[in-house]
């Protein structure tokens, strides 16, 4: 479901750049705005509830006995534990660099000397990137593990601003930085969420993960104000793409301090009482 949301922009960015050249930026606000509505409104109505009593097949008897001494911490104990802390400072710090990248992308490729059409068409290259990132990485978080396969991406991340910062200005090696750059940005996306749900259980998932999404929330304010800064300070991007690196890395080091909660030891059974 989150590839959807990460492949759309490969839809709707080529066709608002075709709408805003035509009617403008504010006219095109409107059309997009009255159509998302309304998809909206569709969507929403195709939906439909389990029926009562419904629930999900269960788990192995091994899995099921680990998942009940594991899940479904509240949101306020889950706050308090070092491990939300770590995810959380992971999470805001691994994104900014795909939040940097979202915000000046086209301004970027442009900067580097690539024609209009050839800098937004960097936008579907992106898309492709962001929604494999979530779909691919999120099975190979099944296998490899949740933590690694962050700090694998993350390191991913820091090579790729690594690179975009020497001011590498070939075609096909940006779009190569670029969708690999937004594969790393759409796996935490997605790797995120499970991870909240295997550490802190799914009763209250809805608050768990949202209490560490706005870590993405900040990120979002982080990233474009670090690379539009230090472009009009420098007239470059480097500088930006070069802090997110580094950023990254204090992501990567927080993501060591990530541990999985301990499962709670079972009660012990007391011994039977003779029947006299």
């Amino acid at each position: 479901m989150v590839g959807g949301y990460g492949a759309g922009s490969a839809i709707i960015g080529p066709l608002a750049t075709k709408l805003i050249l035509t009617y403008g930026w504010r006219t095109t606000f409107q059309i997009l705005g009255a159509t998302f509505f309304v998809m909206g409104l569709i969507g929403t109505a195709l939906l439909k509830n389990p029926p009562a009593g419904y629930k999900a097949p269960a788990a192995a008897p091994a899995v099921a006995a680990k998942a009940r001494a594991l899940l479904d911490m509240r949101t306020r104990d889950m706050m308090a534990t070092p491990t939300f802390a770590a995810l959380w400072i992971a999470y805001c710090l691994g994104t900014t660099a795909g939040q940097m990248m979202i915000s000046q992308l086209v301004p970027f490729m442009r900067s580097v000397g690539l024609t209009p059409e050839a800098a937004a068409f960097a936008i579907t290259i992106a898309a492709f990137g962001n929604a494999g990132g979530r779909i691919l990485s999120g099975a190979l978080s099944d296998s490899l593990g949740r933590l690694t396969t962050l700090k694998v991406m993350v390191v991913g991340s820091l090579l790729v601003m690594s690179a975009l910062g020497m001011g590498i200005s070939q075609i096909l090696a940006l779009y190569a930085l670029v969708a690999a750059g937004y594969w790393c940005y759409g796996t935490q996306l997605s790797v995120f969420a499970s991870t909240t749900a295997d550490f802190y259980g799914t009763r209250y998932l809805g608050m768990n993960y949202g209490a560490l999404f706005t870590a993405w929330g900040v990120a979002g304010i982080v990233g474009p104000f670090i690379a539009a800064r230090v472009y009009q300070a420098t007239g470059s991007y480097s500088y930006a793409f070069y802090g997110a690196a580094g950023l990254a890395f204090i992501a990567f080091v927080s993501l060591s301090f990530a541990r999985p909660p301990l499962a709670t030891p079972a009660p012990a059974l007391e011994p039977a009482t003779a029947t006299r």
